[in-house]
């Protein structure tokens, strides 16, 4: 679909554009975005300034209907979720993070390390259940050794040997190869041996230098954070990315982050067919934290990120409304402001619930499917990697996402 560029506030030609796409406009139009919108139209990509514009622009439901004609053409009503579960490995970190209530070090209240043998225990636990994946994420702890993460994954595998083990974020990722004193292609090449399948795409935060003093100063920088997923990439595996979003950080180190992993994932097409899969944005909850003086985003707020990142990320297929985050009735509305997935299962989560997240722990698949088809939408069951494996009856998909 092409057009020429209209000038600012001119009227919209339908001669290329359905009636649904003429309304669209005028509601842009109308909310200071007709620029934005004849982009979105043209499936152009858009700019800082233009990302910016979506971030202060008063009309979120303007900014939501734009982002949800982006998710419509690239998903139609298809919502994915997975039957997953969570290992949280240890709470033991020594990255101090300001904003984090997961972090504990030895002798706090609450400190604890799963053996290998402790976290296939987990796994065994839900045999019972259809689960696909398991997502493997801990503190930094250095004086775990390079062997520790290593059996770790073979104990799950064991445990269940077709599971995919989605596990280690880059932060954990960059510790483990300091312990392996190895390259890091090497080291991933060892997990992958040991059971390794995918990595999550926590610990990102905000790329933005100035935050990362304020809030997380002993975690790598957000050069490193890039530097270890393109790695990742080129080993071959997929992964997802993320921002924290709702503390310190302002729209332009929103925009900013936003866009460095757009062109992280324009590398990664250009070598390797796209290794990002899905963002997510999290929600900075501030309870037991040392910012608990400061307010977590509203729901409107994590709304907009969903559609400015739908917007902006053009390159990326899946926006995750990560349910465990945001209340139930917030996650099904955003599957209309650009998001077409909602995660899983989950089974256990910790790091989040610690900082004051209310959501339930876990949710058994009937009830997944049951906020999808209410918000309007088709649950499509998926695996780790974007393959449909059944629809909302159980029926059997097999099918590219």
């Amino acid at each position: 679909m092409t057009t020429e560029a209209l000038p600012p506030g001119a009227a919209f030609s339908t001669a290329a554009h359905t009636s649904a796409e003429q309304r669209l406009f005028t509601q842009a139009n109308g909310a200071g975005l007709g620029d934005i919108a004849q982009k979105v139209l043209r499936n152009e990509r858009l700019t800082y300034d233009d990302g910016l514009a979506l971030y202060e622009n008063a009309d979120l439901f303007a900014v939501g209907a734009l982002a949800n004609h982006v998710r419509e053409r690239l998903h139609g009503d298809a919502t994915y979720f997975n039957v997953n579960q969570h290992v949280n490995y240890t709470n033991l970190c020594n990255r101090l993070c300001k904003f984090c209530a997961f972090q504990r070090l030895p002798g706090q209240e609450g400190a604890y390390l799963m053996t290998p043998e402790d976290a296939a225990q987990k796994i065994t636990e839900q045999l019972d259940q259809p689960v696909t994946e398991v997502h493997v994420v801990g503190g930094v702890w250095p004086k775990l050794d390079y062997d520790y993460y290593l059996n770790l994954l073979r104990a799950i595998k064991t445990a269940r040997p077709d599971i995919h083990i989605k596990g280690f974020t880059m932060v954990e990722l960059d510790e483990i190869v300091k312990q392996a004193k190895k390259p890091i292609a090497e080291v991933l090449f060892d997990l992958k041996e040991a059971g390794l399948d995918s990595c999550p795409g926590g610990g990102a935060e905000v790329f933005s230098e100035s935050v990362r003093q304020a809030t997380y100063p002993h975690k790598m920088p957000g050069t490193r954070w890039i530097e270890t997923a393109s790695a990742v990439h080129e080993a071959g595996l997929y992964s997802n990315c993320t921002m924290l979003h709702g503390h310190v950080e302002t729209p332009a180190d929103r925009v900013d982050h936003l866009i460095k992993l757009r062109e992280l994932q324009d590398r990664s097409l250009a070598k390797d067919g796209g290794h990002l899969q899905a963002y997510i944005p999290l929600s900075f909850h501030p309870d037991n934290s040392e910012m608990a003086h400061i307010e977590g985003p509203t729901a409107l707020d994590e709304l907009r990120e969903i559609a400015v990142a739908r917007l902006l990320l053009d390159n990326i297929p899946h926006i995750k409304a990560y349910w465990i985050l945001m209340d139930i009735p917030t996650a099904q509305t955003a599957l209309s402001f650009g998001a077409n997935d909602v995660d899983g299962t989950v089974v256990e989560e910790k790091i989040y619930h610690e900082a004051g997240a209310t959501t339930p722990q876990e949710v058994q698949r009937e009830e997944l499917v049951r906020w999808i088809e209410d918000a309007g939408r088709v649950a499509i069951e998926r695996n780790t990697t974007y393959t449909a494996i059944g629809d909302s009856k159980g029926r059997f998909v097999d099918a590219e996402c």
